[in-house]
């Protein structure tokens, strides 16, 4: 490993040209005047693994963006296979005037690289690549059988990527998948998440009269469906922080005595926490700690909210429509569809009866829950534990990555999740960044990763 290392070291400027190459491209997969680009960071990023020395490299069109698909498998059939997913694609920029530097121009400052996509995912995505690159110019082979699938349609829900997966079946086959797309704990404190939060996204359409009207001429005589959503949205949590629609806990998984207690062991401080975002207080279900509250217990919040009159001054109007945007977040053996489901029917239920309502589900996405202990997950403890010299936390996720069901469900292989990011690197913010501290050290784990793999 003392001359991986020194590969990594001694290409380090390199890397970064090429990963600044790779940021440049604006692939913000919501965007249809994007389209090109993203197509075109599909190639590049399919030619840069050929010229790195993967055995095979394609680009798989799809009824939305290309696939990446990569591989080295010649260890031989004894040896495990792992397969590497990210994704290629990127939020969009706005606000753009919040940017210090323009997003698609990538500036280092501060041992940081600031460009979008750079932690999420395309930063990520690279030192794993760049790992990869190593061991085959130092040693001219790879330990283990190695996959990679790398997408162009995270951003906008994955939407074609369970379709590629299940028509690919063993084209894809491993013994492990291994996601980097999760933060470290902390600066300096390696992680390995092994509980993501799923997704429930509505939408609530309020509708009272015909057209909007004079607030003065029709005041008090009809519904406003502004308050009257107002009105569902403050029945839909209890004073304790509680999720008031019936069933809505059923399902859910407890953690265990085990868990809230390395939950107590993660250092982690409420008030420094609070005075981060300058916040005079902090809230959340009662009975659980702010840590748990954001990524171990279901939530539901309001997104946004649109109807009436908000421009500058004033408008004397009862406005037609109304609508609000809510979206909960799920754990473990919760079902995004069953969720949504009971969503529908308590707020079609305590809907003020001279409104209609109707309710849309726009998204969702299972919670995902691994075992932390496992082939894949020892052998990324041990790649962490050496890469920082520390034994790395063990650690939930309140965001969602919906494509680990689907490795769970169809490929039947466990998922290790072993991020380099930060939780304060802006990801889906403007001046997103990546530290280069962390870009050294990941590419340098994810070779060990690959090593301890194969013992």
């Amino acid at each position: 490993m003392e001359n991986i290392q020194a590969y990594l070291t001694s290409n380090q400027d390199r890397f970064i040209k090429e990963l600044i190459e790779f940021l440049s491209i604006p692939s913000i997969s919501t965007a249809p005047e994007h389209n090109s680009d993203v197509a075109y960071c599909g190639n590049w990023l399919k030619e840069h693994l050929s010229s790195i020395g993967m055995k095979t490299s394609t680009v798989y069109a799809t009824a939305g963006h290309p696939i990446v698909y990569a591989e080295h498998c010649e260890a031989g059939p004894e040896a495990p296979t792992v397969l590497f997913y990210g994704h290629y694609d990127v939020q969009p920029i706005d606000p753009l005037h919040l940017w210090t530097n323009p997003p698609f121009e990538p500036t280092l400052r501060d041992g940081k690289i600031f460009a979008r996509g750079s932690t999420d995912d395309k930063g990520q995505v690279f030192l794993h690549c760049k790992a990869i690159e190593a061991m085959l110019a130092v040693n001219g082979t790879l330990p283990i059988n190695v996959k990679m699938l790398i997408e162009g349609e995270e951003e906008i829900g994955s939407i074609h990527l369970e379709h590629f997966i299940r028509e690919h079946l063993d084209l894809l086959s491993c013994d492990t998948v291994v996601v980097s797309d999760t933060p470290l704990y902390g600066p300096g404190m390696p992680s390995l998440c092994y509980g993501l939060r799923g997704l429930c996204y509505m939408e609530v359409h309020v509708t009272g009269p015909n057209r909007d009207l004079h607030s003065g001429s029709y005041g008090g005589s009809i519904s406003n469906p502004l308050q009257a959503l107002c009105e569902i949205i403050a029945k839909l949590k209890d004073s304790y922080g509680r999720i008031a629609i019936p069933g809505f806990y059923d399902n859910v998984k407890e953690l265990t005595d085990e868990e809230r207690l390395d939950y107590s062991r993660l250092p982690f401080n409420a008030e420094e926490f609070r005075k981060g975002l300058d916040v005079p207080g902090l809230c959340g279900e009662y009975g659980y700690t702010t840590l748990e509250h954001i990524s171990a217990r279901p939530t539901l919040d309001v997104n946004g909210i649109i109807g009436g009159f908000t421009g500058i001054g004033a408008k004397t109007v009862l406005p037609s429509k109304a609508s609000a945007k809510i979206s909960m977040r799920l754990v473990a053996n919760q079902d995004t569809l069953d969720i949504a489901s009971k969503f529908t029917s308590y707020v079609e239920a305590i809907a003020p009866p001279t409104v209609q309502v109707e309710v849309e589900n726009l998204h969702g996405a299972n919670p995902v829950l691994v075992e932390k202990t496992g082939r894949g997950m020892n052998a990324a403890k041990k790649a962490l534990q050496e890469a920082y010299g520390r034994e790395p936390y063990f650690t939930r996720e309140g965001g969602s990555i919906p494509v680990c069901l689907l490795f769970d469900t169809i490929l039947k292989a466990p998922t290790v999740l072993m991020g380099f990011g930060l939780q304060d690197e802006n990801a889906h913010s403007p001046d997103e960044h990546f530290s280069l501290d962390n870009f050294r050290i990941g590419m340098y784990a994810s070779s060990l990763f690959y090593n301890y793999l194969a013992e």
